[in-house]
C-alpha cells in the first residue's frame, strides 16, 4: 500500500548502547589527538611556543580563532546530540514523524549568525595580514633561495658584504630580518622549478616559495644564543623531510664579526696534504657546483657555498652533524655516496677512492 514504510528488521533503531570496543576506540582517538600537541626539547619546531613578535601576533590571532571555533563546535554538537537523543527511534515505534520543509526564521538565523562570526574573525585576520606585509624599518635584508634539498642565504646590500651561506642563517638578536624568498627555476613548469615552503615555527608562519615569483617574510629573534629550527613545509621531492634549516640569533657585535670574517676570501693552500685536496677539488669538478671564496674558478651556485664549511654545525640540508674537525665519519659517508645518505640528492656518486676522500676532508678542514 502506497505511503507505508517497510518494517525494520535486525537491531537498527533498537537503541542498543555502544559496546566496550567502540568506547575504547573513541578514547584512543581522543588521547592520540591530544598527544599531537605535545613537544619536548627534542621536538623544537613548536608552533605554540612563539619566540618573536611576528610569531606572537600570529599566535594571538590563532587563539582568537580557536576559542571562537571551539564555542561553535560545543554549541552545534550539543544541539545535535540533544536532537539525536530526543527524537531517536524507540523500540516498537514504526510511525513516521511529521514531515516539515524549511523554516524561514531559522534559516535566516543560522545564516546571519555564521556570517557575523566570520566577520569577527576576518577583521583581526585582515588587519594582521596588512600589518605583517609592511617592510619593517632598519631590517636586515636576506635573499633566500630554495633548492633541492637545501636553502641558500645571501646577505644583501653593503651591510651584507656579499656573504653567501647555506642552511644556517645567522641574525642579530632584537633586529627585524626581512627575507626575499625565491625558488630555483623560472616557473613551476620548469624542470628545475619546485615549490618549497619556508617555515621556522617559533619565529613566523609558513611562506610558500614559488618558482618565478618573489615572496617576503619578516621576523625578529629575541633570544640571544638560541638556535631556531625550521624546514621546508611543502613536499618537494624524495628528501623533502631532509630539507631543514636553522636560524642562529647572536648579539649585534657577534653578528658584525661574523659578516667581517665571512666576507674575507682566503687563498687555497699551495703545499702539503691540503694542497692535494684543493687540487682534487678542482680536478673532480667540485668547482662546477660549489663556490669557495678566494678559490679561482669556484664560483658556481648549483650546490651549497662551501666557504667556511668547517665552521658549520650541520650540512647536507642541515641533516647531518658536521664532524669535519673530529672523526669526519658523516662527511666521509657523504663523499662516498651522497644519494645513499640523502635520497634524491643532486650531488652524484663521484666514485671517489678512500684516498681521494681523505684528501678532500683535509682540504675542507681549512675552510674556516
Amino acid at each position: 500500500m502506497r505511503g507505508r514504510r517497510p518494517r525494520a528488521t535486525g537491531t537498527v533503531g533498537q537503541g542498543r548502547p555502544p559496546g566496550i570496543h567502540s568506547l575504547v576506540r573513541v578514547a584512543f582517538l581522543a588521547v592520540a589527538s591530544l598527544l599531537t600537541g605535545c613537544a619536548g626539547e627534542d621536538l623544537p619546531q613548536d608552533t605554540l611556543a612563539p619566540a618573536g613578535p611576528v610569531a606572537q601576533a600570529q599566535d594571538e590571532l590563532w587563539n582568537i580563532v580557536f576559542w571562537v571555533a571551539l564555542a561553535v563546535f560545543v554549541i552545534v554538537e550539543t544541539l545535535l546530540i540533544a536532537v539525536l537523543v530526543r527524537f531517536r527511534a524507540r523500540p516498537g515505534d514504526d510511525s513516521i514523524p511529521k514531515q516539515t520543509h524549511g523554516n524561514t526564521r531559522l534559516e535566516v538565523i543560522w545564516t546571519i549568525i555564521p556570517a557575523l562570526i566570520l566577520a569577527v574573525i576576518a577583521v583581526p585576520t585582515v588587519q594582521l595580514i596588512f600589518e605583517l606585509s609592511q617592510p619593517p624599518e632598519d631590517a636586515l635584508e636576506v635573499r633566500v633561495i630554495g633548492k633541492q634539498y637545501w636553502w641558500e642565504f645571501e646577505y644583501l646590500g653593503d651591510e651584507g658584504k656579499g656573504v653567501i651561506t647555506a642552511n644556517e642563517l645567522v641574525v642579530p638578536v632584537g633586529r627585524p630580518v626581512r627575507l626575499t624568498l625565491e625558488s630555483t627555476g623560472q616557473a613551476t613548469s620548469d624542470p628545475l622549478g619546485v615549490i618549497h615552503s619556508f617555515w621556522v615555527p617559533k619565529l613566523a608562519g609558513k611562506q610558500d616559495v614559488v618558482p618565478g615569483h618573489q615572496r617576503h617574510l619578516s621576523f625578529t629573534a629575541e633570544e640571544e644564543g638560541t638556535t631556531y629550527s625550521g624546514q621546508c613545509a611543502e613536499f618537494c621531492g624524495l628528501s623533502h623531510a631532509n630539507m631543514r634549516l636553522a636560524v642562529l640569533a647572536v648579539s649585534e657585535a657577534d653578528f658584525e664579526e661574523y659578516l667581517d670574517s665571512h666576507s674575507t676570501a682566503s687563498e687555497p693552500p699551495s703545499s702539503g696534504d691540503e694542497a692535494r685536496g684543493a687540487q682534487l677539488f678542482e680536478e673532480r669538478q667540485c668547482v662546477g657546483c660549489h663556490a669557495v671564496s678566494g678559490f679561482e674558478g669556484a664560483e658556481a651556485r648549483i650546490g651549497p657555498n662551501l666557504t667556511f664549511f668547517a665552521e658549520r654545525e650541520k650540512f647536507a640540508g642541515y641533516m647531518l652533524d658536521n664532524d669535519i674537525n673530529d672523526s669526519a665519519d658523516n662527511v666521509r659517508a657523504w663523499l662516498k655516496n651522497p644519494p645513499q645518505v640523502k635520497p634524491g640528492s643532486q650531488m652524484p656518486n663521484l666514485g671517489l677512492s678512500d684516498q681521494d676522500i681523505n684528501d678532500l676532508i683535509i682540504y675542507l678542514r681549512t675552510l674556516q
